[in-house]
C-alpha cells in the first residue's frame, strides 16, 4: 500500500486490521504528530469514533494520556491501569466504558530523529505487552515511519506547488483556488487588494538582485503580520494579493491599505543596504454588481493601474467610473505617442528675466504637442501621458534633442544668455539613466552643461520620502548639473528636505506670487523664503508675474528674477531667439541689430540643413524626425 501510494489514513488503517487480527482482543491506534506537537488521529478502527475527535488537535504534553506523553516524553508509556491513571483524567471516560483498561503507545521518530507519530495498543486487562506483542509493534513502527515520511514527501511537494520559494507565502496557483471558493452571494462580506512593490527592478539593477530578493521576503513577512488572520499571496514578481475577510478590516479599506503601507514603508537591511520599501495599493470589495470573484479581481487591477498611474505610494479604491477614466488615459497616452512619432512634439520658451531691469538671462523649455490639424496645446492637456514610464522617456528624450539644438543655434550665433530649464519627471529619476540621456544630448550638439538646470516639481522632490529620487539628485548635482525646484510651496514639509536634498534654485509657485499686495502675509512668506535661499547660497525665481505692481513689489523684497506673462507667454523657437537677441542680458541695441542679421542667416542655414537631413531620411517636409522629438515631462 505505501508502494503503491495509498492514502495515509487507508494505510495506517489497513495496519491496524492486520495487527488487531494477529492480537485478538487488542485495540490499535496510529496518531500523526504534526510540527507543532498537535495530535492527529489516523486511524484507531476498534476505538469508539468520538474518542478520536476529543484527541484531535490537542497538544502533547507529559500529562496527555499515553500517545500525548509518549510523543512528548520521546520515549514509551505504559498505563497499565486508565481508570486511576492522572494521565487519562481527560480522556478515560470513553475508553474505559469500550473495556479497554490498558494502554502501551510508543513514539514514532522520523529520519531526522523528531518524533512524528504514536502507534499504540489498549489491551482489555491491566497489563503491560508481552515481547511477541513488542515484537509486533516495532515492527509495524517501521512501517508506520515509512509511511508517514512518505506522506510528508508528498504533502512536501503540493506545498511546493502551492507555496512561493522566496517568499514563503501562497503562490499564484492558491490564490487562483482560493478566488474560487469566495462567495458572490453576500456583497460586501470580503475584499481584495493588489499591492505592487514600487521599484524592484531599480532596486536590483543598483544593489543586486540578494538584496532585491531581501527586500521582496521583508515586504512578505510585513505584510502577511498586519493582516492577519487573513491571508497574502505572492502573485509573482513584485505583486501580491490580500484577500480580506476581517468584517472591521472589509469596512474600512483606507485604513487597512494605511495600516499596510505604514508597515511597509519602514527602512529594511537587505544584503548590507538599509532600503526604504515603497508599495501601491489597488483595492476592491463584493458588490451586488459583481458576477463572480474574478470580476472584484479586475477592479482592484483597475484600481492599482490607476494608483500607479495617477500617484505611485498610495491606495486608490475602485469605483465604477474607474474604467472610464483609464480608457480616457490610455488614449493620451496613444495620442502623445503618436505625436512622438510624428515628431509633432516641440519645445517653447519662457523667458527669465532679472526684474530691475529686465533683461533676460535664461529660459524655461516647456513642451508642446501639436495637434494633426495644426493647433498646439500645452502640457497640461497631456499630462496624464506623462505619468506612463515609457512615454515619459520618449518625450523626455525628445525634449533634451530639441532644447541640445536650440541651445546649439543660439552658441552659434552669439547669442548672450544664462542657462536653459528642462522639466524632469518622478520616471525620469527612477529610469537610473538620467545623467547618460543628458549627457549624451547636450554631447552631440556640443552643449556645455553649464547652460543646463533640470526642474523638478515639489510633489517630484518630495516623492512621499522616495529615496530614489533624493539619492538621484545629489548624484546629479555631484556631476555639475544644477536643479530647480519647481512650484516651491504647493507640497509639504519643503524647508526640512532642503536640508537633507539641497537644490541650486528655487522657483516660488505663482499661487504666492499672485496674492502679492503691501502688508499681505504672502510678502512676509516669499521674503522670510529669500532670506532662507540667501543663507543657502541658492537662487530664487518667482513664477507667475502677471502685473508691474507684482514685479515691483518682488523688487523691492529683494527677489531679483521672475518669469510670467508679464514678461513672456512660452513663445516657439524663433519667437525665443528674437526675444533675446532684444532683450539678453548685456546687449545693446546696436549689438542687437548685428545679432539679429546673424541670427536670420543662421536660422535659414539651419532649416536648409535639417530639410536636407529629413529629405535623406526619407521623412515628409516639415516633419521632426523621431530622435529629435521629446518633452520635459511635465505638466507646465
Amino acid at each position: 500500500m505505501i508502494a503503491t501510494g495509498v492514502a495515509l489514513d487507508a494505510t495506517a488503517e489497513r495496519l491496524c486490521y492486520e495487527i488487531e487480527a494477529l492480537l485478538p482482543g487488542v485495540a490499535c491506534s496510529v496518531l500523526r504528530v504534526d510540527d507543532s506537537g498537535i495530535l492527529q488521529p489516523l486511524a484507531a478502527p476498534s476505538l469508539p469514533e468520538e474518542f478520536s475527535e476529543i484527541v484531535r488537535g490537542t497538544m502533547i504534553g507529559p500529562d496527555v494520556g499515553s500517545c500525548g506523553s509518549a510523543a512528548y516524553l520521546r520515549e514509551p508509556v505504559a498505563v497499565t491501569d486508565i481508570g486511576t491513571d492522572p494521565r487519562w483524567a481527560a480522556f478515560k471516560q470513553l475508553v474505559v466504558e469500550s473495556g479497554f483498561k490498558a494502554c502501551w503507545s510508543v513514539p514514532i521518530y522520523n529520519a531526522e530523529g523528531a518524533v512524528f507519530g504514536t502507534f499504540a495498543l489498549y489491551f482489555k486487562e491491566q497489563r503491560v505487552p508481552s515481547p511477541h506483542e513488542q515484537d509486533l509493534v516495532s515492527a509495524s513502527i517501521h512501517l508506520s515511519a515509512i509511511a508517514l515520511e512518505r506522506h510528508d514527501r508528498v504533502l512536501e511537494r503540493e506545498r511546493r506547488g502551492s507555496i512561493d520559494a522566496l517568499t514563503d507565502l501562497p503562490n499564484r496557483s492558491s490564490y487562483d483556488a482560493a478566488l474560487e471558493q469566495l462567495s458572490d452571494e453576500e456583497p460586501g462580506s470580503w475584499a481584495l487588494m493588489i499591492l505592487d512593490l514600487d521599484n524592484l527592478k531599480t532596486i536590483n539593477d543598483t544593489f543586486g538582485h540578494p538584496a532585491g530578493d531581501q527586500l521582496l521576503r521583508t515586504v512578505a513577512q510585513r505584510i502577511a503580520k498586519n493582516v492577519l488572520p487573513d491571508k497574502v499571496f505572492r502573485l509573482g514578481g513584485d505583486e501580491f494579493a490580500i484577500i480580506l475577510k476581517v468584517s472591521d478590516a472589509v469596512a474600512d479599506l483606507n485604513g487597512t491599505a494605511e495600516r499596510i503601507l505604514e508597515a511597509v514603508s519602514e527602512v529594511a537591511s537587505c544584503n548590507g543596504h538599509m532600503l526604504q520599501p515603497r508599495a501601491t495599493i489597488g483595492g476592491a470589495a463584493s458588490s451586488p454588481r459583481d458576477k463572480d470573484p474574478a470580476t472584484v479581481h479586475k477592479h482592484a487591477d483597475f484600481a492599482l493601474y490607476h494608483a500607479k498611474e495617477t500617484g505611485r505610494g498610495g491606495f486608490v479604491r475602485y469605483w465604477p467610473g474607474i474604467g472610464t477614466t483609464i480608457k480616457q488615459r490610455m488614449e493620451v497616452i496613444q495620442d502623445v505617442g503618436s505625436a512622438v512619432d510624428d515628431g509633432r512634439i516641440e519645445a517653447y520658451y519662457q523667458p527669465v528675466v532679472r526684474l530691475e531691469t529686465r533683461e533676460i538671462v535664461g529660459m524655461e523649455a516647456l513642451c508642446r504637442l501639436r495637434r494633426p490639424k495644426g493647433n498646439v496645446v500645452s502640457a497640461g492637456a497631456f499630462h496624464q501621458a506623462t505619468t506612463d514610464v515609457e512615454v515619459s522617456a520618449r518625450l523626455t528624450e525628445g525634449m533634451l534633442a530639441l532644447v541640445a539644438a536650440d541651445i546649439r543655434s543660439w552658441l552659434e550665433a552669439g547669442i548672450p544668455f544664462q542657462d536653459i530649464g528642462i522639466n524632469i519627471s518622478s520616471a525620469d529619476f527612477h529610469s537610473g539613466t538620467l545623467f547618460d540621456r543628458i549627457e549624451a544630448a547636450f554631447g552631440r550638439e556640443n552643449v556645455p552643461l553649464k547652460h543646463v538646470i533640470l526642474e523638478v516639481t515639489e510633489s517630484v522632490y518630495l516623492g512621499q520620502n522616495d529615496p530614489i529620487v533624493a539619492e538621484e539628485i545629489k548624484s546629479l548635482r555631484s556631476k555639475g548639473l544644477r536643479i530647480a525646484l519647481d512650484d516651491f510651496g504647493t507640497g509639504f514639509a519643503s524647508l526640512r528636505h532642503l536640508l537633507t536634498v539641497p537644490v541650486d534654485i528655487i522657483k516660488i509657485d505663482r499661487s504666492f506670487v499672485s496674492q502679492l499686495q503691501v502688508n499681505h502675509r504672502s510678502m512676509a512668506i516669499i521674503g522670510g523664503l529669500l532670506e532662507i535661499a540667501r543663507k543657502l547660497d541658492m537662487r530664487v525665481v518667482a513664477e507667475g508675474i502677471e502685473t508691474e505692481d507684482q514685479a515691483n513689489l518682488l523688487a523691492e523684497i529683494g527677489c531679483n528674477l521672475g518669469q510670467g506673462y508679464l514678461f513672456s507667454a512660452a513663445v516657439p523657437h524663433k519667437s525665443a531667439t528674437e526675444l533675446l537677441i532684444d532683450y539678453a542680458q548685456g546687449r545693446t541695441v546696436e549689438k542687437a541689430e548685428s545679432l539679429r542679421g546673424l541670427t536670420d542667416r543662421f536660422v535659414a542655414s539651419r532649416a536648409t540643413r535639417e530639410r536636407a537631413q529629413r529629405a535623406k531620411k526619407g521623412r515628409k517636409p516639415g516633419m521632426r524626425d523621431p530622435s529629435d522629438a521629446i518633452s520635459a515631462s511635465q505638466a507646465n
